[in-house]
C-alpha cells in the first residue's frame, strides 16, 4: 500500500477534493467517523499545527512561525503542508482542517481576506485539496474555537451559544442547535466592529467607536501606555517593571502585575471588562443565546475582567430583570481552542477519505485474489 507522503506527492489528479456544500455540517458529530485528523491555527505571529482525536484529546502538535505578510500565498500554503505530511508520518491522518484569522466565504474555500497575510480572495481549500491526499476544510479561527468549546469546553449542553475572542481585537462566532451561523456571505461574527461610541478612537478598520477600541488587548495596551509616558503617579510600578521603556507595556504584564495587586492595572482591567458587558449585553438583545463564552488571549485575567463584565451585562441588559439571563463562562480550552476545534469540525468530512482508501483497499484485494487465481489456474495448465 502507498503511504499518506506518497499520495500526498501524486498531484492534484490522484488528490481527494472537498467540495464542501452548506448541508455537510448539518452531519451530527455523533455520526462522524472516530479518527484522528489534524487541526491548524493560522494567527498574525503563529501557525499551530496538532493530530487531535474524536475526544477533543491533543495526542501532538507542531508550532512554527506565520510567515511574513508580505509572503505569496504560496508560502504560507507550503508551511501547512510541510506541518501536515510531518504528523503524518506519526499519525493515520484523515482530514484537515483549518482555522485562519480572516474572512472566509459561506462555502470555506476562499480567504477573502486576512489582515495579517497576503491572502486576499485566496482559494485555500482548493489549493491545498491539490496538494494533500485528504479533505482540507477552512473557517474562521473564531468559528473554530466556538466550535471546540461546544464540543469539549465551556459550551457544552448549550443550544444556543455565541463565542467572544479578546486579543489584539475582538472575533466571534455564533453557534445554534449545533451548527455554525457564517451568515449569507460568510463574515458574521465580527463583533468587534459594532460601534459603541460614536466619533470614538479611530480603529484600523477605518471607523470610529469600535467595540474593540474599548475592550480588547489593543485597547488594554493603549491605555496602560498612555499613562506610563504621561509620567502618571498611577503607573509608577509598571514604568519600573519596564525600566522606563513604554513600548514593552504588553497585556501579559498588565495582567500579571493585576493579580498581584496593583491598583492601575486592576481598574484597567475593570474598565475592558465594563465595556465588555456593555457589548455583551447589545448581542443578548440582538441574539438572545443561553451562553457566552469569553475566550481569547485577553480572557487569561479571568475575574478581573470576567467580573465587572458580568456587572455591566446585569446593568445594560434589556428588560433586566423580566427575562432569563444569558450564563457568561470563560473559555476553558485556551490557546488551542482554534486547533482542535478545526481538526473536530474536519472530523465531518472526514468521511469520504474513508470511503476512498476503502475502495483503494478492495480494489487492491481483487486485484490480488484475481492474480492468485491466475496464478492457480496457470499452474493447473502447466501440470496438464
Amino acid at each position: 500500500m502507498s503511504t499518506y507522503r506518497d499520495l500526498a506527492h501524486r498531484g492534484s489528479a490522484r488528490a481527494t477534493v472537498l467540495r464542501t456544500v452548506g448541508t455537510r455540517e448539518r452531519r451530527s458529530h455523533l455520526t462522524a467517523p472516530r479518527v484522528p485528523t489534524v487541526g491548524i491555527d493560522i494567527g498574525g505571529t503563529k501557525v499551530m499545527a496538532g493530530v487531535v482525536d474524536a475526544d477533543g484529546t491533543i495526542l501532538e502538535t507542531l508550532r512554527t512561525e506565520t510567515p511574513d505578510k508580505s509572503k505569496s500565498p504560496k508560502v504560507v500554503e507550503d508551511t501547512i503542508c510541510e506541518l501536515v505530511l510531518d504528523l503524518s508520518d506519526r499519525h493515520d491522518v484523515h482530514a484537515v482542517g483549518i482555522g485562519a484569522a480572516g474572512w472566509v466565504d459561506a462555502d470555506r474555500n476562499r480567504v477573502l481576506f486576512a489582515p495579517h497575510l497576503s491572502w486576499r480572495n485566496e482559494p485555500l481549500r482548493d489549493r491545498l485539496a491539490g496538494r494533500l491526499a485528504v479533505p482540507v476544510l477552512v473557517d474562521n479561527d473564531a468559528n473554530t474555537a466556538a466550535w471546540a468549546e461546544w464540543r469539549f469546553g465551556a459550551g457544552r449542553g448549550e443550544d444556543h451559544l455565541v463565542m467572544i475572542t479578546l486579543g489584539t481585537g475582538i472575533g466571534g462566532a455564533i453557534l445554534e442547535d449545533g451548527q455554525v451561523k457564517r451568515g449569507k456571505y460568510g463574515v458574521a461574527g465580527e463583533f468587534g466592529h459594532m460601534q459603541v461610541v460614536p466619533g470614538g478612537h479611530r480603529c484600523p478598520c477605518g471607523n470610529r467607536g469600535c467595540w474593540e477600541q474599548y475592550s480588547s488587548g489593543n485597547a488594554l495596551v493603549r491605555e496602560a501606555r498612555e499613562l506610563a509616558a504621561a509620567d502618571s503617579p498611577v503607573a509608577y510600578n509598571i514604568i519600573e517593571r519596564v525600566q522606563g521603556n513604554v513600548p514593552e507595556i504588553s497585556g501579559p504584564l498588565i495582567t500579571e502585575l493585576a493579580r498581584e495587586g496593583d491598583a492601575m492595572c486592576v481598574e484597567l482591567l475593570q474598565d475592558i471588562g465594563q465595556w465588555l458587558g456593555v457589548g455583551i449585553a447589545n448581542l443578548a438583545a440582538a441574539l438572545d443565546p443561553s451562553c457566552f463564552v469569553i475566550g481569547g488571549g485577553v480572557s487569561a485575567a479571568d475575574d478581573l475582567l470576567i467580573a465587572p463584565a458580568r456587572d455591566a451585562f446585569k446593568r445594560q441588559l434589556t428588560g433586566r430583570g423580566y427575562r432569563p439571563e444569558a450564563r457568561i463562562a470563560r473559555a476553558q480550552l485556551g490557546p488551542e481552542a482554534g486547533m482542535v476545534g478545526a481538526a473536530d469540525l474536519a472530523r465531518l468530512v472526514a468521511r469520504r477519505f474513508r470511503r476512498a482508501k476503502r475502495r483503494r483497499v478492495e480494489r487492491y484485494e481483487r486485484y490480488e485474489r484475481y492474480a492468485q487465481a491466475r496464478e492457480a489456474a496457470s499452474g493447473v495448465e502447466d501440470q496438464q
